[in-house]
């Protein structure tokens, strides 16, 4: 009889890919694909009802769009970035932190990147809804592309002087890699135009020095939280505080 194989279970641990990065970049791609294979008039339809913009939320009220405008990517080059992002930094900081914190993490930084911009563009005035189709068009932040810039910020802080091979070739730190990420993305700001795109990176950026550095709220609320209790509590001698009664205490009663 032929010996039997036993059959190893797939985990994403196999392929260096994390549940929550492999969760975004699918929800990405499943939303993504659905968007660039429609008809015309459904992809406008669609987009109308699911990209952020300033006339869309402050005007029709459609704050959802805020939670699905980041799973839009800008065509498939941008997907194939954010593959590539997702797929190496992204999951060393969720390994870091774990699943759940990485989670909060990029809704975090994602809503803060998503209702920056919609805000910058409602006071700029591109508050006109004109959607043909998914490129970007100044006052629309789409894709995740506030989490992931996020995330190269708090990689090049958490790991300041880690060795990076940027695309296999540039040798790199991470604090090297998070300033190049800086300087390109104000170069890409003010060399376009793209004021809303721009402020709302900044935002999302802003944000994960604050969630990964010592003055983080959360971390702030735990400081705050601690000294409370330690106000509440006193020193107390013998088991038992000043005012009570001493006990007689009984030699014979343990042996140690």
């Amino acid at each position: 009889m032929p010996p039997k194989v036993e059959k190893r279970r797939f985990r994403f641990s196999d392929l260096r890919v994390t549940r929550g990065a492999a969760l975004f970049f699918g929800l990405e791609l499943g939303f993504t694909l659905v968007f660039l294979f429609l008809p015309a008039a459904q992809r406008q339809t669609m987009a109308t009802y699911t990209l952020a913009t300033p006339s869309g939320v402050f005007e029709h009220y459609r704050i959802w769009t805020l939670f699905t405008s980041p799973f839009l990517a800008q065509g498939l080059l941008g997907l194939l970035m954010h593959g590539f992002v997702l797929f190496s930094f992204v999951p060393t900081m969720e390994r870091f932190w774990g699943t759940p914190r990485f989670i909060r993490f990029a809704i975090i930084t994602t809503l803060v990147g998503q209702l920056t911009g919609v805000v910058v563009g409602q006071l700029l005035g591109h508050s006109a809804l004109a959607i043909a189709s998914i490129e970007p068009n100044g006052y629309i932040v789409t894709s995740l592309n506030p989490m992931i810039y996020a995330s190269i910020i708090a990689f090049g802080i958490v790991y300041a002087r880690q060795p990076v091979q940027f695309f296999g070739v540039l040798p790199l730190t991470g604090k090297q890699l998070m300033i190049g990420f800086i300087v390109f993305l104000g170069f890409f700001t003010v060399l376009n135009g793209v004021w809303e795109q721009g402020v709302a990176f900044a935002a999302a950026m802003i944000a994960a020095a604050l969630m990964v550095s010592k003055f983080s709220p959360a971390l702030a609320f735990n400081r705050w939280r601690i000294r409370r209790a330690r106000a509440k509590l006193s020193v107390i001698e013998g088991g038992a505080d000043r005012t009570s009664r001493p006990r007689r205490r009984d030699e014979q009663k343990y042996l140690n």
